[in-house]
């Protein structure tokens, strides 16, 4: 019988995911502060020179996180609206907010840390405006096509954006688990808002 040889490396992007989800866990369970390259290489099992194969420095690895966490919510939520008609506006947009509540509510504890370190609240614009730009683009195709009043689709995609968001904070602040409700709710009141 032949012996089946083990590769001795990883393809780059592998080791590269390794890295960042070794980060990831680390960030969560004791923040960015504290954790160190060591710590993120022990757990990833790697030499320390692999770390710098990939990210030149902690931060650097925090914002990889940073876009591959948007980027993951963007593909993802645009998933689930691309399954739903393209004329059928409302139930886009109750798709974009099921979507992206169930998303947000799975994995807010790495939200958290790579979108509000150190108060950096505002350092994530690209990644934000990616997201707004996607709801946007869902409500400027609803208006024109007259599902709604919408003069300024960027405009509202911030309210509809910044109120998404407060509403699943304040959820996961009072410990609510179903991203159902929460989805609906926000629906009902955005679509009184959009004037459906």
């Amino acid at each position: 019988m032949k012996k089946t040889i083990r590769p001795r490396t990883k393809p780059s992007d592998i080791r590269r995911q390794e890295l960042m989800d070794a980060a990831a866990g680390l960030f969560i369970e004791q923040g960015v502060e504290a954790t160190t390259i060591d710590a993120i290489t022990a757990r990833a099992e790697v030499a320390k020179g692999t770390f710098y194969h990939y990210f030149s420095t902690k931060n650097g690895i925090l914002e990889a996180l940073r876009a591959a966490f948007s980027q993951g919510f963007l593909d993802r939520v645009g998933a689930a609206v691309d399954a739903v008609p393209a004329g059928d506006h409302a139930a886009r947009l109750r798709q974009w907010l099921v979507a992206g509540v169930t998303i947000y509510m799975a994995e807010y504890e790495l939200h958290d840390v790579v979108f509000h370190q150190h108060g950096r609240r505002m350092q994530y614009r690209t990644e934000k405006n990616a997201v707004v730009g996607q709801l946007a683009g869902l409500l400027a195709a609803g208006a024109r096509d007259g599902a709604w009043d919408v003069r300024n689709p960027e405009f509202v995609a911030v309210v509809v954006y910044q109120g998404f968001h407060g509403a699943v904070d304040d959820a996961i602040e009072r410990g609510l688990q179903d991203p159902a409700p929460i989805a609906a709710a926000l629906f009902d009141l955005f679509s009184l808002m959009l004037r459906t």
